[in-house]
């Protein structure tokens, strides 16, 4: 496959990858899987909030055999600090973590931790990557993102009125932040969170600014935790959170005021590709669940797969599968190639169709499965919920949507879109 100006166009597994993915793929159908109801049932117990106990014993077990084995932080592409894998190569990856519930935190791969961990590398002071990356970087605490504002529409994110202003060699902080993915969790030590730092000598996109939080900071209250169809995603939660008069040092704002809109791009575009390949994943592990329940069940005298459309139904979930991670890939790889302009459209098209053909795909599922296939006795109903969630996280459909409709009409038009 070549790119409009020629070039060859990977997207396959390359040799450098396949022992990798075969001993992430093991891993996560052996000893990963099978144990994320279980950890999801102790969940319930106790402190819902904190990492105790059984619930404990599995996930750090867990962590503790990949970062033995050298499975650990495969997202940090293009970085010493890791395999530097390409972002089309980490793609397989992040589809096979995408199949369970625990896999992409028992590799240090998961949301919104990748993103973080992007930001610190790339934008932090020596003391706060001590502070903050390392831990990280070595799965010992959690972090979270703030950027969503209740009370505006932050789809727009120029809306964002967050409040930060100067004080002397500080930053005092008010205002309210909520969808704070990661911010349950009794592990999570930071925030790194969108504020507004206006100046009129600036423009529109350089009205906003990134600064680091301590999760423990005086005045920070966590005043509920956001439900999706009535889940708070424990431990993890995606908590609302008040600030009122938060003091943090000036140095804590990342690369400087107005830096806000730059950071966030770079953060946001790998975290979406990554939604994206983990949704891919979740949708092939609802299509096998589907076919086995297909041939094993019967109804009428006769196999579910012989009945009705379920030929087609499986058919199409299968073209629309393959379809998604070709897209997904060349996203990947657009993205690879080191231009984010480029890219952006590509990935926008990829944040749109990768969920919309998940969602099919795991109704679909669940319509074979009967009333089991919504019950807790399955986990497709968990991964509907939050397929469902991915359609509005890091950007709306709509918002994507348009973005790679200015890119098209662009071809046709000298006009501002």
């Amino acid at each position: 496959m070549s790119n409009a100006s020629g070039g060859a166009m990977a997207l396959g597994m390359s040799e450098r990858l396949k022992p990798i993915h075969d001993q992430v793929l093991r891993m996560i159908a052996d000893e990963i899987l099978p144990l994320d109801e279980e950890f999801l049932v102790e969940v319930e117990k106790g402190d819902r909030w904190e990492l105790t106990g059984r619930q404990a014993e599995i996930l750090e077990g867990l962590k503790a055999k990949a970062k033995e084995r050298g499975l650990w932080n495969f997202w940090l592409t293009d970085s010493e600090r890791g395999y530097g894998l390409s972002t089309v190569e980490y793609a397989y990856l992040a589809e096979e973590m995408g199949k369970s519930h625990l896999a992409a935190e028992v590799f240090n791969c998961s949301a919104p931790d990748t993103g973080n961990m992007e930001v610190l590398e790339r934008y932090a002071i020596d003391d706060h990557k001590k502070r903050w990356l390392e831990p990280l970087l070595e799965g010992k605490i959690r972090s979270a993102y703030l950027m969503t504002e209740p009370d505006v529409a932050s789809s727009d994110a120029t809306n964002i009125s967050f409040a930060c202003a100067r004080d002397g060699n500080e930053y005092v902080l008010s205002g309210e932040k909520w969808w704070a993915s990661g911010a349950g969790d009794k592990r999570c030590a930071l925030y790194i969170v969108m504020v507004h730092t206006p100046d009129e000598t600036r423009t529109k996109h350089q009205q906003h600014s990134q600064i680091l939080v301590p999760a423990d900071s005086k005045g920070i209250e966590v005043l509920r935790p956001m439900e999706v169809y009535g889940r708070d995603d424990a431990p993890h939660g995606h908590m609302h959170i008040r600030f009122s008069d938060v003091r943090v040092p000036a140095e804590n704002l990342l690369l400087g005021e107005g830096r806000g809109f730059e950071i966030s791009q770079g953060r946001l575009g790998p975290g979406r590709i990554h939604h994206c390949m983990r949704a891919i994943g979740q949708a092939e592990r609802a299509l096998e669940l589907m076919c086995r329940r297909s041939v094993r069940r019967e109804a009428f005298g006769k196999p579910l797969a012989q009945l009705g459309a379920n030929f087609d139904i499986i058919a199409n979930c299968r073209m629309e599968i393959e379809m998604n991670r070709l897209l997904c890939l060349k996203a990947a790889w657009m993205m690879d190639q080191g231009d984010a302009r480029a890219a952006a459209p590509w990935i926008s098209k990829i944040k749109v169709s990768a969920p919309l053909m998940a969602l099919k795909v795991i109704d679909e599922a669940i319509q074979l499965h009967g009333a089991q296939g919504i019950s807790q006795d399955l986990s497709l109903s968990r991964s509907w919920q939050h397929v469902r969630t991915l359609r509005l996280a890091d950007g709306p459909d709509a918002v994507h949507r348009r973005q790679v409709a200015r890119a098209e009409l662009k071809k046709y038009t000298q006009e501002k879109l």
